[in-house]
């Protein structure tokens, strides 16, 4: 009897030993290890994760697939970058709660996750929707995860994952396609959403834009009309203060589907659905669908028709740039209008219907607004050069406008939209064409009397509101007249570059002098307000590394600052053409790193005024005749008493890549987030590489993030050889000022050093601490072109879709 009830006792034993084993097939606790030839499986047996050798290779991967698949499909590997040879290898949660990811041969750590938190019960679980988390197992929030596979995808998305930005942290979750079959090393193929202006999905290739979906319209991508209501799949597209993201999800659980970035061919994006029947992967659609979709095939102004021989003309109303060009079917050079803009009355909007809207990295959104006050708007703007419905939904709502030439626009069979684009009257048929014209004659001549009447009641008015605006602005004031002249009519010639607030030009007074015209656009956001603070804080500042401003220009709604004209235009005119780069070399970058930091501390403390900037940047870098640094655009500037160090603002402005963590999330604005901005622009000039747009073939980080990982792994000196050699006293002075720039761009403001500090680090050879993990380092720009300033009003919605605000201000 007793050895029955042992034997009782012991078989009940196995069974609850061999239950939890079964129930904790989806989990590993902190002291457990997954070795080579064991799998976690969810908990409903849709996918399984552990170590596979893809395709031929016998490298070995930790990575994730669906379990009842015959045809092996991975859709996330770990240890792209790092391969395991043999079967050494062992995922493990740490010490300090995190994955690590073990060659037990060598005791390397092969990959690692990374949580700002720590778990005193960690567990890592494989869910049925194929995203393996770490967690609190305490934690009551089933949602509540420490780090989560899906905020770092390989090349696939599944449903429920996110693909776009946590604004936040600055994560970019983004598909980097599999180098090749055999190979899931990251490719130079990636598939992100853009932030700049209008956010939209886009396709690169290293670089180089190669496709993109068009803006979100409401309902879907405006250049994917196959995105429609259906029984099978939503999407969501989500754009507010803190993220921006697509999404999509099954609506019947039964169908497995997955979104696959592939190079292994011609560059695409495809969507695959499991076919049960025939045990195979079939193709529900791919981007790009045709030649259409090469992004800018048929340059600006150009528009794609699939089904015309060739697929480039130019829009009605234009003309082929260059004719020889244009036969030789090279459409690059795109096409011109066939009357030129004269800005003003005179101009007017033709209706192109079913395309695919313009490439949106210059674009303006308003969600408060019908189409009429869009179009108004776009009319007052000389450098607005169409506008659309921002959603289509319902018959249409909310405005965005486009500045600058239209690019990537094709024709749609179906699902297409509605642009106006800003033509010469003559040039539009119909009601806003010639018959228009006379109409305007006709009444014009009409109420010629009563214009007579009032006009003297107007120029009064227009005197008095022009008296209000100079008030204050201690500053010799330019007539129009005087402007024109100079610049010949703001001659395209004379044109230096176009900011966020406008284009600048060149132009020389009558008595020989040159100087700088920057004219504020209406659009650009930037109001009396700033126009004011600008003129008052630049007259009351005199420094050699600050721009000089001479006078400014106020007429009706033209806006103009006439600044010292500086022949050798802005620093990321050298820095970042590898041409042009090599005109500096270290003497010249480090006396313009010196300079800076001459000029920030005049602005910080040695001014009558504590002024922070807000906006520092390469391109508000201007460079004298001697590539002497001046800094300019103090439009955003912010002066403070001299008790105060730190502000705080509901209107964030400035422009990614350079905003310090705590300003751009939280609003609020110090002389250490001058310092940050200061920081990053050093990195810049240090190596001749943007930090928004950074790439890196074997991970995702920007500019600070590369520079950091290699300071960590004591190799900084690579991100400079290329552009110094070998020389060892030199290469002492680069690596000391890439320690100068990592200190300033930390995470935390109290632990950046201020701008005295700076100096007196970049001008000794004493010791300096250990800079700390910095902000903003994960992810990076899918462009790199441009500067996107953080002020513009971004608000996309549909059915299943947040409605939600970006208000970058």
């Amino acid at each position: 009897m007793n050895l029955f009830l042992c034997f009782m006792f012991l078989s009940t034993n196995v069974l609850l030993f061999l239950s939890q084993i079964s129930a904790a097939a989806d989990t590993i606790s902190k002291y457990e290890s997954l070795t080579d030839g064991k799998t976690l499986v969810s908990s409903e047996g849709s996918f399984e994760l552990g170590f596979f050798s893809p395709g031929d290779s016998g490298n070995r991967y930790l990575g994730i697939w669906y379990k009842n698949i015959p045809v092996k499909t991975v859709v996330w590997v770990a240890n792209r970058e790092r391969p395991i040879n043999g079967s050494s290898g062992a995922l493990k949660i740490n010490g300090t709660g995190g994955l690590v990811l073990l060659n037990q041969s060598d005791g390397g750590v092969v990959w690692s996750s990374r949580s700002s938190k720590e778990a005193r019960n960690p567990i890592a679980k494989l869910l049925d929707s194929g995203n393996f988390v770490l967690k609190d197992e305490k934690d009551s929030d089933p949602e509540s995860y420490l780090w989560q596979s899906f905020d770092y995808p390989s090349d696939t998305l599944l449903p429920g994952m996110k693909l776009g930005w946590d604004l936040k942290t600055g994560l970019n979750r983004r598909l980097v396609a599999w180098k090749t079959a055999d190979d899931p090393s990251p490719g130079d193929l990636c598939f992100e959403i853009e932030l700049d202006g209008y956010p939209e999905s886009v396709m690169l290739k290293g670089s180089t834009k190669y496709f993109r979906g068009g803006p979100w319209n409401g309902l879907r991508y405006s250049g994917a009309p196959e995105l429609r209501l259906n029984p099978v799949f939503s999407y969501k597209f989500v754009s507010n203060r803190e993220e921006v993201f697509y999404t999509y999800e099954l609506k019947n659980k039964s169908v497995i589907s997955r979104v696959v970035l592939n190079q292994t061919d011609f560059p695409r994006r495809q969507r695959f659905v499991w076919i049960e029947a025939i045990k195979t992967w079939k193709l529900y659609g791919s981007v790009p669908r045709d030649y259409c979709d090469r992004y800018g095939l048929c340059g600006a102004y150009g528009i794609c028709i699939i089904n015309e021989s060739p697929v480039c003309m130019c829009l009605k109303g234009f003309r082929p740039n260059s004719e020889e060009q244009w036969n030789l079917m090279d459409w690059s050079s795109g096409c011109v209008r066939n009357t030129p803009l004269n800005c003003g009355n005179e101009d007017g909007f033709a209706k192109f219907e079913g395309l695919k809207l313009p490439d949106t990295t210059h674009t303006w959104v308003n969600t408060s607004m019908n189409l009429k006050e869009c179009k108004a708007k776009c009319l007052v703007s000389c450098s607005c050069m169409a506008y659309a419905n921002s959603d289509i939904r319902g018959g249409g709502s909310g405005c965005a406008m486009w500045f600058g030439d239209l690019i990537d626009i094709r024709q749609l069979s179906d699902g297409g939209q509605v642009l106006y684009i800003r033509m010469a009257a003559s040039d539009i048929g119909g009601e806003n064409g010639p018959q228009r014209h006379i109409a305007v004659v006709i009444v014009a001549a009409v109420v010629l009397i009563s214009v007579l009447l009032i006009a003297s009641y107007f120029i009064c008015k227009c005197r008095t509101n022009m008296k209000e605006q100079e008030e204050g602005l201690d500053l010799p004031s330019f007539s129009m007249a005087t402007i024109i002249d100079a610049t010949d009519n703001f001659s395209d010639k004379n044109k230096l570059g176009e900011g966020g607030f406008g284009p600048v030009y060149k132009g020389t007074l009558q008595d020989g002098q040159e100087i700088a015209v920057k004219r504020l656009s209406v659009d650009s956001g930037q109001g009396l307000n700033e126009f004011k603070n600008e003129v008052i804080l630049i007259s009351k500042l005199q420094h050699r590394n600050l721009v000089k401003l001479l006078g400014f220009c106020i007429v009706r709604a033209e806006r103009m600052l006439i600044y010292e004209y500086m022949s050798n235009k802005s620093l990321d005119f050298f820095i970042f053409d590898e041409t042009r780069g090599k005109l500096l070399d270290w003497y010249k970058r480090f006396n313009i790193i010196c300079g800076i930091a001459r000029g920030l501390l005049y602005l910080h403390q040695d001014s009558r005024l504590r002024i922070i900037h807000r906006d520092l940047k390469a391109s508000n870098i201007l460079l004298d005749n001697e590539m002497n640094p001046k800094i300019s655009d103090f439009g955003l500037a912010r002066s403070f008493g001299s008790d105060h160090t730190v502000g705080n603002t509901k209107k964030v402005v400035g422009t990614y890549g350079y905003m310090a963590p705590e300003y751009a999330v939280d609003g609020l604005f110090s002389i250490k987030s001058d310092v940050f901005s200061f920081g990053v622009l050093l990195l810049e000039v240090v190596t001749g590489k943007k930090n928004r747009g950074f790439y890196h073939p074997s991970h995702s980080h920007n500019l600070i993030g590369h520079a950091w990982r290699l300071w960590r792994e004591g190799r900084p000196i690579e991100l400079t050889n290329e552009l110094y050699g070998d020389n060892s006293c030199l290469l002492s002075e680069v690596l000391r000022c890439i320690h100068v720039g990592l200190l300033c761009v930390q995470q935390h403001p109290e632990d950046r050093p201020n701008m005295s500090t700076v100096g007196l680090m970049l001008a000794s050879e004493s010791s300096m601490p250990q800079p700390k993990e910095p902000g903003f380092f994960i992810g990076r720009s899918p462009i790199g072109e441009g500067d996107a300033s953080s002020s513009k009003n971004r608000s996309f919605s549909t059915n299943e879709i947040s409605i939600t605000t970006l208000e970058g201000r």
